[in-house]
């Protein structure tokens, strides 16, 4: 229902990271757009030690990964329904709007509750639910261990659920501490000044900024928060005690974060801003579901009426409804990319033979804007091609968003591909003077002394000639 396309949004950044593990003469050039996420995480080590250890491809390696994870989700959500409810039909409706909801918006943070392809967030996501489980059941070492687990993966991610995890705690002793609320002291020098580099790229990303957003995205703050109001009221008249723990905890939870994303707001902080503290709403939109779900099947199921074919069709549409919305996010691409099956997407196709018929240690141009072009479905060319390129303005901005040491190469790099659309054979001879840039993937049929060896409806693959000066020279 959700789709499955391994290589697209996020993969480009973590992807790479893996292959590199598996054949470190990849990526000799421009790598710190992903390797910098890579050192910060354990992601690209498990995923290239399974692949190692199972002898089988990085493609399936992916996948069986990722469909291990959305399984230990639900598992965890329909445990948490039980625990919640206390009743199987409970855990199962958890359970069914969870999945049914996996690739639902989560307000304004740019985020899903699982994507569709593997990262780091897949797993902390799993976690998070692991973590929750353990604190209400007061096993709290086994919470700590899950949170060092999940802090290997997705420290940040990591971070939104201990902190909630402490505020369930706290919930359950019944004690709140005179502070009010948890600190995080974090030393400046983790976070250097805001250059203009770097504030080009918060200011393309208004997701960081809670001030930003649209009016209907600070209703998906809201809502979350008033529904389980609602429901924790009625849980505490039915002596649903973890529910109503939780309830409180969550809206505690959103409180503190969203005071601390107004907080980041101000222009003097926004050297923090790479914290996105509104992203702890992907552990709230979980638990809404989750608890949800195992109050709607727990009423229904027990109801004297007859129910059940109005929350069968109910969940039906829903899931129509979000199996639609996925078929018009990649439109050009296959619901689901098996590994080994062969792509009609001519920007992949384009890329896949890019891997198999040029140099490893082929430097690539492309527009900078590429992935959001009709017909691309936002596809990751490292990911796929294997091969360096200069710095794009769509995701490798999200890397110089969190690692601002990146922002004046990411800035020049970009800056030098203005006006691709126009460029001729000059302009990719001062790209091979100035970057070593070899390759470049236009959409431009007309450009006069361009070899491209390969050409399908959508783009070519060309050399770029050196310049006669450099032959000079030489």
């Amino acid at each position: 229902m959700h789709g499955y396309h391994p290589f697209v949004e996020d993969a480009e950044i973590y992807v790479p990271g893996i292959k590199q593990l598996l054949n470190p003469s990849l990526y000799p050039y421009n790598d710190a757009f992903f390797s910098s996420h890579a050192k910060l995480t354990l992601f690209p080590n498990l995923i290239a030690a399974s692949v190692r250890l199972t002898h089988t491809t990085l493609e399936w390696g992916l996948l069986l990964w990722h469909v291990g994870c959305i399984f230990s989700l639900l598992l965890a959500c329909w445990k948490l329904g039980q625990v919640c409810f206390g009743s199987s039909r409970a855990a199962w409706g958890s359970a069914l709007l969870v999945a049914s909801l996996l690739t639902i918006p989560v307000a304004g943070t740019a985020l899903y509750i699982m994507d569709q392809y593997l990262n780091t967030r897949s797993f902390a996501t799993v976690a998070a639910i692991w973590i929750v489980l353990a604190a209400i059941q007061r096993k709290y070492g086994l919470a700590a261990l899950w949170i060092l687990l999940a802090a290997m993966l997705h420290p940040l991610m990591a971070g939104f659920t201990a902190f909630f995890a402490l505020l369930l705690i706290w919930q359950q002793r019944s004690r709140i501490e005179a502070s009010g609320a948890l600190t995080m002291v974090l030393p400046a020098f983790f976070f250097p000044p805001v250059t203009s580099s770097y504030r080009q790229v918060l200011d393309s990303r208004p997701y960081f900024f809670l001030l930003r957003w649209q009016w209907y995205e600070w209703l998906g703050i809201v809502g979350p928060v008033i529904i389980l109001w609602f429901l924790g009221r009625a849980a505490g008249r039915k002596n649903l005690h973890a529910v109503e723990t939780l309830w409180r905890a969550t809206v505690g939870f959103v409180v503190l974060f969203v005071i601390a994303a107004l907080a980041l707001s101000v222009p003097q902080l926004a050297r923090f801003a790479e914290l996105q503290p509104m992203r702890s709403l992907h552990l709230v939109y979980i638990l809404l579901f989750a608890i949800s779900g195992g109050w709607l099947a727990d009423w229904i199921f027990g109801s004297q009426r007859n129910l059940r074919l109005p929350l069968f069709a109910g969940l039906l549409t829903l899931n129509v409804g979000m199996f639609y919305v996925q078929q018009q996010l990649f439109p050009a691409t296959p619901h689901v990319e098996w590994p080994g099956r062969s792509s009609q997407n001519p920007w992949v196709q384009a890329f896949l033979w890019v891997r198999e018929h040029t140099p490893t240690d082929a430097y690539f141009a492309l527009d900078p804007d590429h992935m959001r072009m009709p017909g691309e479905d936002q596809h990751g060319f490292r990911a796929i091609a294997e091969r360096s390129m200069l710095a794009d303005r769509i995701k490798d901005s999200g890397a110089v968003s969190m690692f601002s040491a990146l922002s004046e190469t990411w800035a020049d790099q970009v800056h030098s591909l203005q006006g691709w659309s126009h460029f001729q054979l000059d302009d990719f001879e001062l790209l091979r003077t100035r970057y070593g840039v070899d390759w470049v993937v236009v959409q431009q049929p007309d450009i006069t002394g361009l070899e491209c060896p390969y050409a399908n409806a959508s783009v070519l693959v060309c050399r770029i000639p050196r310049a006669p000066q450099a032959t000079e020279s030489q």
